[in-house]
């Protein structure tokens, strides 16, 4: 008598998220290829051989496949913001916040280093990654009030957010421009430090 074997558990799951990653690279490599005005979705689907239908299952716009998915969603970054313990410095309290994003940028390497070339070359996306950036910003402005105890409209929570978003910003274009195989933690803690030390040189 033979045993009866299930379905792997989440392959449904793995499936779909294949696809969608498939989705993104062909998206991002395409536009590399030709610039953003000369790659249709059409033509992204045919590249991952699925449909056009299927693609809009998966991305509202061509744009939010070149852009890709947060490498983590606000309400996590938030969450873990208010899991550090109070006594740890904001800036340090951010930097672990943003750890588990570091280490999926750094697996994606490839992925990421093309992506940021694209949005380089291509301009019209900067309105949409703005639009992102305000949104969640907004979120984590507020998660820094709450575990400061000030209102979000205090000088701390938006200097916090506007500066340890550049401080990150700052880290992922000398990563991406100096041309080494070195570790994105090492230009994400050389940031964070300069804002720790009051940026002195």
């Amino acid at each position: 008598m033979g045993i009866e074997t299930q379905p792997e558990p989440g392959r449904r799951d793995r499936k779909k998220q294949q696809t969608r990653s498939a989705l993104m690279s062909a998206a991002l490599r395409l536009v590399d290829e030709r610039g953003l005005d000369r790659v249709t979705v059409e033509e992204i689907s045919a590249e991952v051989d699925v449909s056009s239908r299927t693609f809009f299952n998966y991305f509202a716009t061509k744009d939010d496949a070149i852009l890709g998915d947060p490498v983590m969603e606000g309400d996590v970054v938030c969450a873990r913001l208010l899991e550090q313990p109070p006594g740890v410095p904001i800036v340090d309290a951010v930097l672990h916040v943003f750890d588990p994003a570091i280490e999926q940028i750094q697996a994606d390497r490839e992925l990421w280093l093309l992506r940021m070339r694209v949005i380089k070359n291509n301009p019209a996306l900067l309105p949409v990654l703005f639009t992102r950036g305000a949104v969640e910003e907004e979120r984590f402005v507020a998660a820094v009030a709450e575990r400061a105890g000030v209102p979000k409209d205090h000088a701390l929570p938006l200097l916090t957010a506007a500066l340890t978003g550049a401080a990150f910003r700052t880290a992922m274009m000398r990563w991406a421009t100096v041309g080494t195989n070195e570790h994105l933690s090492k230009y994400v803690r050389e940031s964070f430090d300069l804002l720790r030390n009051g940026l002195k040189s």
